[in-house]
Order: C-alpha cells, then structure tokens, then sequence
C-alpha cells in the first residue's frame, strides 16, 4: 500500500491517523491496519525529510560531539560524566572544549560508561 503526502495538510491529517492507530495498540490492530500504519509512517518520514527539513544533519565529528550527544541522551551532566569516569571536572571540561586532547584514561572511561564505539573513538583520537 503507497501513502503519498503531498502537503502540510495530508501531513497532519496523516500523522493524527498514525497516533490514532498507535493508541489502538499493535497487538490490536489488524493486518490491514498495520500495512497502513507502515505505509503512512514511510510517508510521513519522507515528508520530514524531504519537505519540513527534519532530516538529521552529519553525525557527530569529533569525540567531544559524540561524548557530548551521548551526554544529553542520558541526561547527564558535565560533572556527572567527571565523577563516573574518576576524573576531574576541569579535565573533562578541557577535553570537551578542545582545550585538552583526550588521553586514554578518557577514552576508556567514555568507551565504558557512555558505549561509545571504540572504533570511533581511535579513529578520532
């Protein structure tokens, strides 16, 4: 099934029939219905992308990028991150502001606590 949005309009009529099928529950919803919610939800996305500019930019670039992106996905602080990783609050905030190179101590800590990819991290160092 093709669902074809083509305005702000059939955005928003589209995306209150998602929310409507969405609150039924999946296990609710018949076969019908979840090709339809699969289709509308394509559209929608294509709509974001293409019309309203939500598609995201670049990823992150740099260490302090992704540590600081991870940072705000989990809701933590500076200082939070400092006293996970062992390390001091200056030293992290030197690091995170391009006044100080990440050492390894850093990297293993934010390769620990925040799951940042390894791989990234050594590519970046």
């Amino acid at each position: 099934m093709k669902h074809k949005i083509s305005s702000k309009k059939e955005y928003h009529e589209t995306m209150v029939a998602v929310y409507n099928l969405m609150n039924k529950g999946e296990a609710n919803l018949t076969h019908i219905e979840l090709k339809n919610l699969a289709a509308m939800a394509e559209a929608a996305e294509k709509f974001e992308d293409e019309v309203l500019g939500f598609k995201p930019g670049k990823g992150p670039q740099t260490i302090a990028e992704l540590v600081e992106l991870k940072m705000f996905e989990n809701k933590m602080t500076q200082a939070k991150l400092a006293e996970e990783l062992g390390l001091g609050k200056s030293k992290v905030s030197e690091i995170l502001t391009g006044k100080r190179k990440p050492d390894v101590p850093f990297l293993k800590g934010v390769h620990k606590v925040l799951k940042i990819d390894a791989d990234f991290l050594l590519e970046h160092a």
